[in-house]
């Protein structure tokens, strides 16, 4: 089992930037796929990042995409959404979740473990 705790959300003006981190508990952190998701009032959960077991494939949402990176530290068991060039339509709660097959890197779904989630508020 895994636990995931997100931090790094707050505040920040358009243009700015975040850095969101999300811990794993126990020694398995590598054995599973991560991704970001984010979820905006009235909204569906959408996919925004995923990063494979070792880090070598990355996918990313076409709306994020030049402007988010995801990565991740297996040593410290940690998974990282680098956010630059924030827009107001970015504002969501952020989750990340872990993902032990990763079939479908996109379907939240799919995933088997949840974070709480972290809020993302961008001011125009």
């Amino acid at each position: 089992q895994v636990q995931l705790v997100e931090s790094g959300g707050g505040l920040v003006q358009a243009g700015g930037s975040l850095r969101l981190s999300c811990a794993a508990s126990g020694r398995t952190f590598s054995r599973y796929a991560m991704g970001w998701f984010r979820q905006a009032p009235g909204k569906e959960r959408e996919f925004v990042a995923g990063i494979s077991w070792r880090g070598g494939s990355t996918y990313y949402a076409d709306s994020v995409k030049g402007r988010f990176t995801i990565s991740r530290d297996n040593v410290e068991n940690t998974v990282y959404l680098q956010m630059n060039s924030l827009k107001p339509e970015d504002t969501a709660v952020y989750y990340c979740a872990a993902d032990a097959i990763w079939s479908y890197y996109s379907d939240y779904r799919s995933y088997d473990y949840w974070g709480q989630g972290t809020q993302v508020t961008v001011s125009s």
